[in-house]
């Protein structure tokens, strides 16, 4: 069925080409059609090789493919397929099992044997597969039975199993860039298998609907799909059908809200919302948050940023803005807009009028420094573990102070390693809760390192 889908949408014979959606019409053929993804795709590079179906002693190796959508990972997964002639298996992480993934083993064997054709296996959202669904991947993946081309949105090590992760190599796909939406759009307006130059584009119409793909090829392509069907209906006959920005926006729901021309004011107005909350300035956070949502940035994203400010501008001045933030972040996700827009709105207020500490965002730092300059030797003897069998002979664990044994719960005790006993990382501010935390961590300090530190 997949391999249908593909072949009608290559075909420009093809009746039911045009019936197709806009995206899947205009799937690059090629590796050469290919947008973005320059690195992962340079003459030379594994990905490459395995598309055009390289010989010799380096056989073809699995693939795992990182990146956020619209970045062309189906795209690429066909074209392993296609270019060597391989059979082409789509198999989906949120309906399929480990049922099916024998199916298609058992497939792929009877190809091999009958057609010697090898067979590409396409997964998709591979972190939603459990352990166990992973699992039954790894014989025909270790054997070659079958060429696995796997896609994800999330980090593969965290979210793939390490003998499937050691059995492939990971490709890390990009966002596209502004100038590759731009001209995906202007090739799907003339070309044959796009709108086939019965429609034109207005320069504002156009940066529009850059800025609203944030780098998403497929949601570019169904945003100008949407907009020639408005500008169509609105047409009075006029050929060929312009499509103006009022008809991107009403296609989209979402007015056009002014931007530089630039292409940074993703970035800048990101940037301005992250300032002013740091700056404790509501009114200008709430601002910029407004002409984020109103120019269609993904709330998500959006959410994201608000954590991060929590927790390097608030700190341990205010331990709750993390908490909000968090539980802003997982009900954005769970809401969507226009609802979203009020979650944000508080997590931003919050923010903006916590007391402000940085004293945990430099301590983290100063502490990755010191291990990035080789500084942090052997972990003391005493604090190693000592729950199986040998370490007690090797000294593991001897002389650890139980430190729920100790006074007030905290006891004299080397935990740093010898090299670091000077390191003094965590500093916390006289604002906001963090002033309580003071008297504290000086009495503990003292404690721990066994000194005389006065309160």
């Amino acid at each position: 069925m997949t391999d249908d889908l593909f072949a009608a949408a290559n075909s420009t014979d093809s009746a039911d080409a045009h019936r197709l959606p806009l995206a899947v019409r205009m799937r690059p053929r090629s590796v050469d059609e290919v947008r973005g993804q320059a690195d992962a795709l340079k003459p030379g590079s594994p990905l490459r090789r395995l598309i055009e179906g390289a010989r010799g002693a380096a056989g073809p190796v699995s693939a795992i493919l990182w990146g956020p959508p619209g970045t062309g990972k189906t795209t690429l997964a066909h074209l392993v397929a296609t270019a060597a002639e391989r059979r082409f298996v789509e198999l989906s992480a949120i309906n399929a099992g480990v049922k099916d993934v024998r199916a298609v083993m058992d497939q792929a064997t009877r190809e091999r044997d009958l057609y010697g054709r090898q067979t590409v296996l396409f997964l998709d959202e591979i972190h939603r597969f459990s352990k166990a669904q992973q699992d039954a991947l790894l014989p025909g993946v270790e054997n070659r039975l079958v060429v696995l081309v796997a896609a994800t949105t999330e980090n593969p090590s965290f979210s793939v199993i390490a003998p499937l992760l050691s059995r492939s190599m990971l490709v890390r796909l990009t966002s596209l860039d502004d100038a590759d939406v731009a001209a995906l759009i202007d090739d799907a307006v003339v070309e044959s298998r796009g709108l086939a130059g019965g429609f034109t584009l207005t320069d504002a119409a156009r940066d529009h609907l850059v800025r609203m793909a944030g780098g998403d090829a497929r949601r570019s392509l169904t945003a100008l799909e949407a907009a020639a069907g408005v500008a169509q209906d609105a047409a009075a006959g006029e050929q060929p059908v312009p499509i103006e920005l009022a008809h991107v926006e009403q296609a989209m729901a979402t007015a056009a809200v002014r931007y530089d021309r630039a292409g940074d004011q993703h970035y800048d107005v990101a940037s301005a919302l992250i300032k002013s909350m740091r700056g404790s300035d509501v009114d200008a956070a709430l601002h910029y948050l407004a002409r984020m949502l109103e120019a269609g940035e993904d709330p998500r994203f959006i959410a994201r940023r608000i954590v991060i400010a929590a927790s390097e501008d608030v700190g341990m001045a205010d331990p709750t803005a993390l908490q909000t933030a968090v539980a802003a972040m997982h009900a954005v996700a769970q809401i969507g807009m226009p609802e979203a827009r009020i979650i944000l709105g508080q997590a931003v207020v919050h923010n903006a009028l916590a007391p402000k500490s940085n004293a945990a965002y430099l301590g983290i730092n100063a502490a990755i420094a010191d291990v990035r300059d080789g500084r942090g030797g052997a972990v003391p003897a005493h604090l190693r573990g000592s729950s199986y069998a040998g370490a007690s002979a090797l000294g593991h664990g001897d002389g650890y102070r139980y430190s729920h044994d100790e006074p007030g719960g905290v006891g004299p005790q080397q935990f740093l390693p010898d090299d670091l006993l000077d390191a003094d990382y965590y500093h916390p501010t006289d604002r906001g809760w963090e002033h309580t935390l003071g008297p504290r961590w000086r009495m503990v300090r003292s404690i721990v390192k066994g000194t005389d530190e006065k309160q």
